[in-house]
């Protein structure tokens, strides 16, 4: 639903953020200047009354033991990941906090001592009492991404939609780091994402926000205001949803 009064196209959405974003300019850790930086973000938009809740990735930590996790059984590894998320969310939490914004670290692994357990109604209480809600460890399950966990929790907290903040500004033909004569797409179907493999996300995450018809927002977090203009519909961003029309 539209929130008129903030000129917001969405009033629920769910926020998923890479782990890498977090890094910076480093080689792998957390990067409390960018931290800071994304959780400014999402205070602003929190502040004007957008129901925002978050899911950050574990690439950021998890790059730097993955090689002692690449002799380990695919299982171990996951939850190694799952960790990860639980480190990342507290930092955001922290820097959240820190600038006077309520926050809940709901994890889908149970740790009292520092988060509470994933429960729905609570996430949703929460959400409705103007806190911003990060879910961690993904879906509490190995052979599941953070971008099915984000998915799921964007369909089970009725999200207006699930925006995706990366380091790019949108969905390209090709990697555009890579390739300089990538374009980029305006607007895409969940088909053609899963048609053309464009890696967006994972396709188990495509399917889902297809079928809960929540549209998928792909933005660049690492701009200024990048947050508040893709709420507003200005900028550069690329849509998925059903019924687009792709541009290339």
């Amino acid at each position: 639903m539209p929130n008129p009064s903030s000129g917001y196209r969405y009033k629920r959405v769910l926020l998923k953020v890479s782990g890498e974003v977090l890094m910076g300019d480093q080689g792998f850790g957390i990067d409390i200047g960018t931290v800071e930086s994304v959780a400014e973000a999402v205070a602003r938009v929190a502040r004007q009354g957008v129901e925002i809740c978050l899911v950050i990735g574990g690439g950021n930590i998890f790059r730097g033991v993955s090689k002692a996790a690449a002799g380990l059984e695919r299982t171990t590894a996951d939850y190694m990941g799952m960790l990860a998320t639980v480190m990342n969310a507290l930092a955001m939490q922290g820097a959240l906090e820190k600038m006077g914004v309520q926050t809940r670290v709901q994890s889908a692994l149970t740790m009292n001592a520092v988060a509470e357990p994933y429960i729905r109604r609570r996430a949703l209480r929460h959400l409705e009492k103007g806190r911003v809600v990060i879910f961690a460890a993904g879906v509490g399950a190995p052979f599941f991404t953070t971008d099915s966990g984000a998915a799921l929790r964007a369909a089970e907290m009725g999200c207006d939609a699930l925006l995706k903040g990366t380091s790019v500004d949108g969905v390209y033909s090709a990697d555009p780091k890579k390739d300089p004569s990538a374009t980029r797409y305006e607007t895409l179907t969940y088909h053609d994402v899963l048609a053309k493999d464009l890696r967006v996300m994972d396709a188990s995450a495509v399917a889902l926000m297809r079928d809960s018809g929540i549209p998928i927002v792909v933005f660049s977090i690492r701009e200024d205001d990048s947050l508040e203009k893709v709420l507003r519909g200005e900028g550069a961003f690329t849509v998925i949803q059903s019924g687009a029309r792709s541009d290339g």
